[in-house]
């Protein structure tokens, strides 16, 4: 079959989609722009990715890439075209490529497969999506049966639009398929695929980070005896009592319950594991220390902490003056809305150790969101 070249171009300094760096190198669920788009174009029938940077962003592309094995990026021009036809010239011995643009990242393998079987009977292949609003111009409204949303990749015989882009003397293309039926090149239109949305925007982001988190379930139990002369901690409030909980922290239970719940999501084992009772630097350490930490596991793996419910038992003290502070406690240390913080009491109807007043348990249940591909 010979060699196919995915050609990626991430160039563009993303100006609309604001922000302090470049949108092909956003984080986006949990990982650059442009990482999510070399890796959905990894598939049995491309042989090589090539990517296209702008001048200055060969530091800002090796975060991106992490270690994936791939030749030195090309470095494009001022403006799209210019930084195709870098990227163009600058591959060796391939007869098909499909130029992609590292804003549309979430690139289905069907898609792939589609776009290369039409260039079996063509120079070159497009996915459009038909165009379902209505279209004003001028104040007409202009009829939309024969219009088509065309998206990247655009697959093409290498040598043929590589001749094309030679050949050009017009401005700023729409896109490659332009100057490929500017030359005189067969282009098909495949089916298009609502994945391949171009983020351009802010919303844009917003919409796609949301759609790319899958919801995970994680619970945590925790268990204290009293003694004299301690301290009680819950949730990260000092309670009133005439004994406290003994441990090698400050031994607040709802806290450890909550923290081994964020790490079960997480699928990142216990509390035990991070912050062992063996290590001295945590005798006496406040619990929002782990809690903390917790949370920014999430959020470095680019989750959210949706919601947690504490169940707390004991016969004492009573929870329910102090139910409040510690939603609002708890919400502060996860940077929530106390209105996602629950806190419930019970009893064991003075069966077992929280019946006989020798301690108190916590369980707890977190609902977090993390990228899909974790």
């Amino acid at each position: 079959m010979g060699k196919t070249v995915a050609l990626v171009v991430a160039a563009g300094s993303g100006d609309r989609a604001g922000g302090d760096v470049p949108k092909q190198f956003r984080i986006v669920a949990g990982r650059p722009l442009l990482a999510h788009a070399v890796d959905h174009l990894v598939h049995p029938r491309i042989d090589s990715i090539r990517v296209v940077i702008g001048e200055g962003q060969e530091a800002a592309y090796r975060a991106a890439i992490d270690g994936r094995a791939f030749p030195a990026p090309i470095v494009g021009g001022a403006t799209r075209r210019q930084s195709v036809r870098s990227g163009l010239e600058a591959l060796d011995g391939a007869e098909r490529v499909l130029i992609h643009d590292a804003a549309r990242p979430f690139l289905p393998a069907s898609m792939i497969d589609r776009l290369l079987d039409a260039l079996e009977a063509n120079d070159g292949a497009v996915p459009g999506l038909p165009v379902v609003d209505s279209l004003i111009r001028g104040g007409e409204t202009v009829p939309r049966g024969d219009l088509v949303r065309v998206q990247t990749p655009q697959a093409f015989r290498f040598e043929a639009i590589r001749r094309a882009h030679a050949a050009w003397t017009g401005g700023e293309a729409g896109d490659d398929a332009e100057i490929a039926r500017a030359a005189g090149l067969s282009v098909a239109i495949v089916e298009g695929d609502p994945a391949l949305e171009k983020l351009t925007y802010e919303a844009d982001f917003l919409r796609v980070e949301a759609a790319r988190l899958v919801s995970r379930t994680g619970m945590g139990f925790d268990v204290h005896a009293f003694a004299a002369g301690e301290e009680l901690w819950l949730a990260g409030v000092r309670i009133p009592h005439d004994k406290g909980l003994r441990g090698h922290s400050d031994a607040d239970v709802v806290l450890h319950a909550l923290t081994d719940a964020i790490l079960g999501a997480l699928a990142a084992g216990d509390i035990g594991d991070h912050f062992p009772a063996t290590d001295p630097q945590w005798r006496g350490a406040p619990s929002s220390l782990f809690l903390k930490a917790a949370r920014d596991l999430v959020e470095r793996a680019g989750g959210r902490i949706d919601h947690v419910d504490v169940t707390i038992v004991c016969e004492a003290p009573r929870i329910g003056p102090h139910r409040q502070a510690m939603r609002e406690r708890i919400a502060g240390l996860l940077r929530l809305p106390a209105g996602r913080i629950s806190i419930k009491a019970t009893t064991t109807e003075r069966l077992g150790f929280t019946g006989r007043g020798e301690g108190i348990a916590a369980q707890a249940v977190a609902s977090v969101r993390l990228p899909e591909d974790r």
